[in-house]
């Protein structure tokens, strides 16, 4: 049913929330799974300075994140690839998925509703209203969150 699944994460509560369904996803199917990390260096236009420290930091952050999905991948036994660009999130998800055929993207969700959601905004509803591809979301549990 699927081959190539993926799994965007920012190492927050709610990404890692769906790794475990990510990855029993792809063993369960036999896929490949794709970990994506977008590091939005659109969201620090006004930094001048500081710009390059704070990117570099973003960027091991990201890194960090992507290992901790290739190492539960690796456990389990499921090929995995990985990668960290730099673009809008949602539509470096979008194109990301587009590019290499992928079949499924799993994200985590807060579960934030109401002026929370309104104000925050969210990366994972913005993939699910845009994707032609199919998305499983994975709501983080109230103490991840």
């Amino acid at each position: 049913m699927y081959s190539e699944i993926l799994l965007p994460t920012d190492g927050g509560p709610a990404s890692e929330a769906a790794i475990d369904h990510a990855v029993e996803l792809a063993e369960e199917t036999d896929a490949r799974l794709h970990a994506l990390y977008v590091l939005d260096t659109t969201a620090y236009p006004a930094l001048d300075a500081g710009r390059e420290t704070v990117l570099g930091a973003l960027e091991e952050e990201g890194k960090e994140a992507l290992e901790r999905v290739t190492d539960a991948a690796a456990e389990a036994g499921v090929a995995v690839v990985s990668e960290l660009i730099s673009e809008t999130p949602h539509t470096g998800i979008i194109e990301y998925a587009t590019d290499n055929d992928i079949d499924l993207i799993v994200m985590g969700t807060h579960g934030r509703t109401g002026l929370d959601r309104y104000l925050l905004g969210s990366v994972t509803e913005r993939v699910v209203r845009t994707s032609e591809i199919p998305v499983l979301t994975v709501r983080a549990s109230e103490d991840d969150a």
